[in-house]
């Protein structure tokens, strides 16, 4: 797994290697969720990746709009290791080589 400590450093590793899965908080510094998002499915291959958002966020609108902007599902923190890899069951994502964090 690969961790990336902002959205600007997330597009960077997806430049360099388009993980499997992508764990995505909605408030990252530099590049909050939805912008990231939006610049990974502009990108080669940007479709490709699952894209699991974990939030805070727990507005009906909010958890829509990243649906609808290409997320896969969405779960609300806090969560543990055993929602998580239900989550990451429901989307078909791989178990192991989890993707980049942002």
């Amino acid at each position: 797994m690969v961790e990336a400590g902002d959205g600007v450093e997330a597009i960077e590793q997806c430049i360099q290697s388009m993980p499997d899965l992508i764990l995505l908080d909605w408030r990252m510094p530099m590049m909050d969720g939805m912008d990231f998002l939006d610049q990974l499915k502009q990108m080669a291959d940007g479709d490709h990746p699952k894209i699991l958002f974990c939030s805070m966020e727990t507005d009906p609108a909010h958890i829509a709009r990243a649906l609808a902007a290409g997320a896969d599902d969405y779960v609300m923190k806090p969560f543990d290791g055993d929602i998580l890899q239900s989550k990451i069951d429901e989307i078909g994502a791989l178990q192991t080589g989890l993707g980049h964090a942002a």
